[in-house]
């Protein structure tokens, strides 16, 4: 069974790849603006705070093989602070 779903590449991208210590290959772009973000600590990935906003430049965990994984995996609290009300 194909599952190509899970991985997207953009090598035309001038980005590309926009962080290192992924092997080219299998850099994986489908998530180039991280659904996880949100999540602030509970994201999983390898993040710091520069002047109170979260900094994911060294950040792979999305882009690596099994990112797609990952990140349905936070699917459900994602989904969850979605569902809740709140002023904006």
């Amino acid at each position: 069974m194909s599952e190509n779903y899970k991985f997207s590449q953009h090598k035309k991208c001038e980005y590309f790849p926009c962080h290192k210590g992924v092997k080219e290959e299998e850099f994986n772009c489908l998530f180039c603006y991280c659904p996880l973000y949100m999540l602030q600590e509970k994201c999983g990935g390898n993040f710091k705070y520069t002047q109170g906003i979260k900094d994911c430049s060294n950040c792979t965990i999305t882009h690596r093989p099994g990112g797609y994984e990952h990140v349905m995996s936070k699917m459900g609290m994602i989904m969850k602070i979605g569902s809740e009300k709140g002023d904006l």
